[in-house]
């Protein structure tokens, strides 16, 4: 039994699944399983129903240093759901077995299947050896019972073929931060509706409160300035090569190739205010974009320079250039969201 397009044996998408270029493995993800559902949605509007935006930097023991540009700890694709009227699952486990099994049974039924990975593990990523990021989204587009291949969605045009045992090494991943624990989606879109305005207005406030009342000094726009700091100390508690590598992973967790749609999400959550001022009316939030865009180009500025430190035999030498920027970003940050919050 073959449950993709084709003859048994052949690995083609599932009917009806349409592959498209993404910015954001999650929105990217989401919006591949809305379009397959019939529901037609951008990216940039997922991004921002679903609060995803924010600002966060950890340095957990036995983790290299993280720059993060997410949020949103209820999961933005449930947020998303919600503002959109579909119902959406989460769904995790620490049996290999049972992800499996659950994993077969959507995909024989022919329904694509979001799921978390880590991407270090992907064939079709040029990524150092030692490199693992466990919360990267993709789906899971077609399947082969016969050849034990599946077909997977991911940011760029090409649908790639994937063994499973590749595929469940990937989703089994132990690698901190962010083990991805088999986790798994599933959605009913039989009340999905369109946003209102006032789904708009409430996903802004709460991304504008994120950045600016955050719980703890890490995330927001505190933890823009505590990042600028803290970044200072590395060569501290980092040795060389722990050093080259943090560098790297923080310009690809700002910069478009690390799944942020560039300037660490801020050129999309720009783009979504253009839609949100089109949803609601105000016009102004398509001006507050604007400065949100430039704010994404110093934030480009910073990952270059970053991703130059990370060439250097003493990548210590540019970190003060890589931060000093940032201070001045989080006060233009501080009074995009500080405007934003008061038009919503």
């Amino acid at each position: 039994m073959t449950t993709t397009a084709g003859t048994p044996g052949m690995l083609r998408p599932f009917p009806e699944f349409a592959n498209c270029p993404t910015h954001h493995c999650v929105t990217g993800s989401l919006r591949h399983i809305y379009n397959f559902h019939g529901y037609r949605i951008s990216e940039e509007l997922l991004f921002g129903l679903g609060s995803g935006l924010g600002f966060a930097y950890f340095h957990l023991k036995d983790t290299d240093p993280f720059f993060g540009g997410r949020a949103n700890k209820d999961g933005l694709e449930k947020t998303a759901g919600r503002r959109t009227g579909v119902a959406v699952t989460s769904h995790a486990t620490s049996s290999a077995r049972v992800a499996q099994h659950e994993l077969r049974q959507l995909l024989v039924a022919g329904e694509p299947v979001l799921v978390y990975l880590d991407m270090g593990f992907l064939p079709y990523f040029d990524l150092p050896p030692d490199y693992h990021f466990g919360g990267h989204v993709v789906v899971v587009a077609g399947y082969e019972p016969q050849t034990g291949q599946v077909l997977v969605a991911d940011r760029d045009e090409q649908l790639h073929p994937v063994d499973w045992d590749v595929l469940e090494r990937a989703r089994g991943s132990t690698y901190r931060p962010f083990p991805p624990r088999h986790t798994w989606y599933t959605f009913d879109f039989s009340n999905a509706r369109d946003p209102e305005p006032d789904d708009v207005r409430a996903a802004i406030a709460e991304v504008c409160d994120g950045m600016l009342n955050p719980p703890i000094a890490n995330l927001g726009v505190r933890g823009i300035r505590k990042a600028a700091h803290e970044t200072l100390r590395w060569p501290q508690v980092l040795d060389a090569g722990a050093l080259r590598r943090t560098c790297f992973t923080t310009s690809l967790m700002i910069d478009a190739r690390g799944g942020t749609g560039g300037g660490i999400f801020r050129y999309l959550y720009a783009r979504f205010l253009d839609e949100a001022a089109i949803i609601t009316g105000d016009v102004h939030l398509a001006e507050l974009g604007y400065e949100l865009t430039a704010i994404g180009d110093l934030w480009e500025d910073v990952a270059a320079t970053f991703a130059a430190a990370a060439e250097l035999d003493d990548p210590a030498e540019l970190l003060a250039p890589a931060t000093t920027p940032m201070y001045d970003i989080a006060d233009r940050e501080e009074l995009v969201w500080q405007r934003l919050k008061a038009l919503v």
